[in-house]
């Protein structure tokens, strides 16, 4: 075969991956764009299906019936329409009903022609399948039926999904690929319906960015835009909001219409955990004074305020939020107390008695009123008890065995968004998928399974954590963590085609975790070291290689797929690449005019440079990006920072310029330090050492402090010394790389120097310990090997994983700043002694003996259930585990640098009796933490984020 030909079969293979059929993520496909005997055509060339409704069926299911047919008609050029409750439709029609309302699909369903024994009764399931019609001369024909109308509007657009609509065509600009041929095959049935009963989104901090969009394209927050919420909502199998509530608005008093279309389509709403009784609270302060927010001073006119909220949402589906918080979503008053609390409640359900209410009833446990509850306050056990997490996504409270047991249920409020302490953090999606499956996961094993509503902010910046938070409340079951890529991949896949959806997918979960590591709000310019570790050059990099990669793809997509994927790729990866790199451009500024350089300024340029790239990328995507269609959308605010609240505008960090003279001045800095020669505490220089094990090279830079360039030379004292560059002239700087050849390094060499000489024969020595000991050498399949001092490892890279019967160590793919973390399952099991042998072995080798000190990185998991903490143990070897409480410091402090860092630090320190091998042990006592990394320091442990890179196994 030619290099051409080969070349054009590649383009053709790729040119048909890129049309794939989407499918609804984790789902069998059952769509297919080629005819197989049987199947059912719903376009085939001019032709194209009916759709068919009883004339008894509820208006949301019409609605999503004429939203597929739109679908179709974006996909074959052909609009079927929808009749309605005519039996002379023609061969292939589409049947849509709901089990009660639609006597087409009562009728098949008591003849056995379509069999519905897995849903009926069931809440919100649907059944598609490909019959013979008992109308039409036995024609073949599609039927979607619903247990009740949301299942059915579930299962209108899970055919739609499959024929490849993505729930994001709207709100992301994802294209369709044209299709003249669609069917369903011969023999296709597909039956699904929920785990989590109310599945949904909360709008909020939705100011500049949201509020500034709504206002430009539908006047506000009324019925137009909220028509493309729901949706929204309902195409990602949800069916539950909490409304956008500022600056302030009010859901129900705004428009009128809003709360009557989201009941027609299917929406369940209700009010925020702050807001009782389906009352915004922006109503409370409008139409006149209605005294203070205060249950002991002013219930009269709260009740009265409570009541309207009932009597004006009286026909609409609803979870009504019960309790009280202080006004404006602050805490309440000191002196308030449980026993008013409970009155409180009281009154709020005697009002919904009176008012003849039977909706759902949800009292949320957020902040504060979680500590009421654990003091003793309890509300009746029908009311649906919504456990909150931190704000930073980690879940503070899960039901115990035996509030499990409540018929009021359990639920979960979520955060993808937050505006509070230590640091708002609304710009762009900062948590990983892996995160939100292992916090989640827990929710769902601890039964909090009734409600799960997540703060998404702005909706906009959150496309791909919605749709897992919603698909992961459909069935946890059908995404454990092994298949959280494989997600991301399905998504990607059906967004812009399969030619580009493993990279697409590594993109988004590689800026995630890097986001992850520390949230861009939270940035400043000492967040990464500039001297240990190389870090602050690795971040810069890592996010550098994913958005020029990231530019790749979008280079390669067919245009059509640009704005979408610039909305949710492009633009959060290079937009996150480039806060870092500022930040970092500004701390090496900062660091540089201390040493004196003369390219301090040209960092200070750097800075500005990116500073207004940061601003291009929200221009592109505001005017440029769909023509204009998101403006304002990215407007959040999000450098700058200097307490927990956003600047009123981005402000690039400080940099500092020189008058730098004419005249060449040399100066030398060496990896490891921020000094720098000449200056004090410089005169002996001395690198991290080099190491046999680890093999990487140590770096020192000959930098000018003047305009004119100048000659310099570079001498070791052992030949075995490798330089990357042993003379030149330097304009601003040089970064030579240090070396060693170690076949010919004597063992037990310990150290060897460089000089370094320039202008006016000015010379200085440079230190280079070097490591290749002549005993105590680790044997092969020793582990992982002690250098510079310390022995780091990533969690899931354990030599050995012992678990009792029942139990397992899982890995949970990139949950951790660096590598993966490891988490024992099941999470809901009892606690374990250090004698049940629940652990994780690290071989390991050590050159130091005595005092060494661990550090055990885990998720910063909350005390999720009553007790003293979660406790795991460390040891080595044979030594007694010693237990780690993870929750013995409640400070705010010890809470602000955990969620602030993503992680918990916890330290133990052990004696090592002799140099050699030894095994560090990994002990699991609590179910429900995970471990994400180790280091072991024998002393030479520096200050770093994310600590030192992992060590060399062998």
């Amino acid at each position: 075969m030619s290099r051409w030909t080969s070349r054009a079969l590649l383009a053709a293979v790729l040119a048909f991956a890129s049309v794939l059929p989407a499918h609804a993520l984790g789902e069998k496909p059952f769509v297919a764009f080629t005819p197989s005997p049987g199947a059912v055509a719903i376009a085939n060339g001019d032709y194209v299906a009916t759709l068919v409704t009883d004339s008894g069926e509820d208006q949301g299911v019409v609605r999503a019936a004429q939203g597929l047919a739109s679908d179709i008609q974006r996909l074959t050029g052909q609009n079927p329409g929808v009749m309605r409750g005519a039996k002379a439709f023609g061969p292939g029609a589409i049947l849509i009903g709901t089990l009660g309302k639609s006597g087409f699909i009562d009728g098949l369903a008591q003849s056995g022609a379509i069999d519905v024994s897995a849903i009926r009764g069931q809440w919100e399931g649907f059944v598609i399948q490909v019959i013979t019609s008992p109308w039409n001369d036995r024609q073949p024909m599609i039927v979607i039926a619903g247990s009740d109308r949301r299942g059915t509007i579930y299962g209108i657009y899970t055919l739609a999904e499959q024929m490849g609509i993505s729930p994001w065509a709207w709100w992301a600009d994802v294209p369709v690929t044209p299709r003249k041929q669609i069917f369903v095959p011969a023999g296709t049935r597909v039956q699904d319906k929920p785990v989590v009963k109310y599945r949904g989104i909360f709008l909020n901090d939705e100011a500049p960015a949201l509020t500034g969009w709504t206002r430009e394209k539908f006047g506000g927050y009324n019925h137009k835009f909220y028509e493309r919420v729901f949706e929204l909502i309902l195409r990602l199998r949800g069916n539950y909001l909490w409304p956008a509530m500022w600056p302030p608005t009010a859901f129900f008093a705004d428009d009128p219409e809003n709360g009557r279309l989201a009941d027609e389509y299917g929406i369940v709403m209700a009010t925020s955990h702050h807001e009782p009784m389906m009352r915004a609270h922006a109503e409370w302060h409008r139409g006149g004074d209605k005294g203070p927010w205060n249950y002991d001073t002013n219930s009269e006119r709260l009740q009265d305020f409570w009541r309207g909220g009932i009597r004006g949402t009286k026909p609409y589906e609803k979870v009504v939020t019960l309790g009280m918080r202080g006004d404006g979503d602050e805490p309440m008053s000191r002196d308030a107390n449980v026993a008013l609390l409970e009155r409180i409640v009281a009154d709020q359900r005697r009002i919904l008695t009176e008012e003849g209410e039977r909706a759902p009833q949800v009292w949320a446990l957020y902040k504060e009123v979680q500590e009421y509850y654990e003091k003793g306050m309890r509300v009746p056990d029908d009311v649906l008890t919504l456990w909150c997490d931190d704000n930073w996504g980690n879940i503070r409270r899960l039901p115990t065995p035996a509030e499990r047991a409540r018929p009021g249920g359990a639920g979960v409020y979520y955060h993808f968004d937050y505006v509070g302490g230590p640091r708002n953090y609304k710009w762009i999606n900062v948590t990983p998928l892996p995160k939100v499956w292992e916090q989640m996961h827990l929710a769902w094993k601890y039964g909090a399974t009734k409600l799960w509503i997540v703060n998404v902010g702005d909706l906009k910046p959150m496309e791909v954590p919605i749709e897992f938070f919603l698909q992961y409340a459909w069935n946890p079951e059908r995404w454990p963590e092994s298949r959280l890529q494989e997600f991301l991949q399905l998504w990607a896949e059906r967004e812009f085609g399969a030619a580009h959806a493993v990279e697409i997918a590594d993109l988004v979960a590689k800026y995630t975790k890097y986001n992850g590591r520390r949230k861009p709000e939270m940035l400043d310019p000492a967040t990464y070291s500039l001297a240990n570790y190389r870090e602050a050059e690795r971040i810069v990099a890592e996010y550098n290689a994913i958005a020029q990669r990231a530019e790749t793809v979008s280079a390669a997509l067919p245009p059509q797929y640009r704005d979408a994927f610039y909305q949710l790729v492009l633009y959060p990866v290079k937009a996150a690449a480039v806060v870092n790199e500022l930040y970092v451009t500004a701390a090496k500024n900062r660091l540089y005019a201390t040493q004196g350089r003369a390219s301090t300024n040209d960092l200070a340029r750097d800075a500005r440079a990116l500073f207004a790239l940061d601003a291009e990328l929200v221009r592109r995507f505001h005017q440029d990006i769909a023509g204009g269609k998101w403006n304002h959308m990215m407007s959040q605010t999000h450098l700058g920072y200097t307490y927990w609240n956003d600047p009123p505008r981005n402000v690039m960090p400080a940099v500092s310029e020189l008058q730098v003279p004419a005249a060449p001045s040399m100066g030398v800095a060496v990896e490891g330090t921020e000094w720098a020669w000449p200056g004090r505490s410089a005169n002996r220089l001395s690198f991290p050492a080099l190491d046999a094990f680890e093999r990487s090279t140590r770096y020192f830079e000959v930098f000018n402090r003047g305009e004119q360039s100048f000659a310099y030379r570079v001498t070791a004292s052992e030949p075995w010394v490798t330089l990357s560059s042993s003379e030149g002239r330097v304009d601003r700087e040089v970064r030579i790389e240090v070396g060693a050849r170690w076949e010919d390094v004597p063992p037990g060499t310990k150290e060897a120097t460089i000089t370094v000489t320039g202008p006016d024969d000015r010379k200085v020595t440079l230190r280079v310990p070097v490591n290749k000991p002549a005993e105590n050498l680790p044997a092969r399949g020793a582990g992982f090997v002690e250098t510079r001092g310390v022995v780091s490892i990533d969690a899931d890279h354990f030599t050995r994983a012992i678990a009792p019967p029942g139990r397992e160590w899982r890995r949970v793919p990139d949950h951790g700043r660096t590598g993966s973390g490891v988490m024992p399952l099941p999470v809901e099991a009892p606690s374990l002694s250090a004698s049940a042998a629940m652990r994780l072995d690290y071989d390991l080798h050590l050159f130091t003996a005595g005092e060494v000190t661990v550090h055990a990185t885990l998720a910063p998991t909350q005390k999720f259930q009553p007790g003293e903490g979660l406790r795991f143990a460390v040891s080595f070897d044979d030594e007694p585990p010693q237990i780690v409480n993870m929750h013995v410091d409640e400070s705010r402090r010890y809470w602000d640098k955990t969620v602030a860092d993503g992680v918990a630090v916890h330290v133990t320190k052990h004696v090592v009796a002799k140099p050699g091998a030894h095994t560090l042990k990994y002990w699991m006592l609590d179910p429900g933490l995970v471990l994400q990394k180790l280091i072991v320091d024998t002393g030479g442990l520096q200050p770093s984020y994310l600590g030192p890179p992992e060590s060399p196994k062998l």
